[in-house]
């Protein structure tokens, strides 16, 4: 039962890695406890922590903590981890079976670097030519994207914190936006960086925060809605620094 126990906790946490919302989680967690035969589940999770109890017909119990780091966004992996929750809830399953299951989970292949590269400078030039931009600065977004992914992904080697990747992203973005103007290329930067943050605007986490507070996990949700207004407010550092130090020279 301890083993199933850890299997359960093992889930639930790459589920939050994967960017699950904490209710889910949470519901996760208990109908997989109770379909071991745990009669009361008591879970408490956070978008940094888990904490989760569980009590057996004898009278026992057992007390699990996980501290959750590295969380990022994995629509693929978090499915199969659905699958996997929703299987041992519909059929008894060993712990070696749901180790393998989780393993197979886990193990999602991930896109190549010049897949992400090409996904990246495409999308730059899309939403410029979506807001406006003519041929030409959908052209130059395209390879500002590139070159900003390229940028990222240097620092992403040297630097964990993603609020500051990000920040870093849009300094990198913008400069290239300026110096494509300083050279003649395009007329103005606006189109450029505007494509070029869309892909780098929380989103999804502002959504799972809005998500997390109406379903009433109220910490979860302030602590997820206060990271995106971080990770706003980077993106709005990161392009008015290049207007302060570089701005004035266009």
């Amino acid at each position: 039962m301890e083993e199933l126990f850890t299997c359960v906790m093992d889930i639930g946490e790459q589920m939050l890695i994967a960017g699950a919302e904490v209710h889910r989680v949470e519901d996760s967690v208990g109908r997989m406890c109770r379909a071991f035969g745990y009669h009361r589940t008591d879970v408490f999770i956070i978008t940094s922590s888990m904490v989760v109890t569980v009590y057996t017909d004898d009278g026992s119990w057992m007390t699990q903590t996980r501290r959750v780091s590295g969380i990022s966004t994995d629509s693929e992996k978090l499915h199969r981890l659905n699958q996997l929750s929703r299987d041992i809830c519909s059929r008894p399953m060993t712990a070696q079976q749901i180790r393998d299951g989780l393993a197979a989970a886990v193990d999602v292949s991930s896109l190549p670097f010049l897949s992400d590269l090409l996904c990246c400078a495409v999308i730059a030039g899309a939403f410029t030519l979506f807001f406006g931009g003519g041929v030409t600065e959908m052209i130059v977004s395209f390879f500002v994207g590139a070159l900003t992914r390229i940028g990222s992904f240097a620092a992403e080697r040297a630097i964990a914190n993603r609020i500051f990747l990000k920040f870093l992203s849009t300094l990198i973005a913008t400069a290239l936006a300026f110096l494509a103007v300083r050279l003649g290329w395009i007329p103005s930067v606006d189109k450029i960086i505007i494509g070029n943050i869309m892909s780098l605007i929380p989103g999804i986490g502002l959504t799972n925060a809005l998500r997390d507070l109406f379903t009433g996990d109220s910490i979860a949700g302030i602590l997820r809605f206060t990271e995106t207004m971080l990770t706003a407010l980077a993106i709005a550092a990161g392009y008015f620094l290049v207007v302060i130090l570089g701005g004035v020279l266009v």
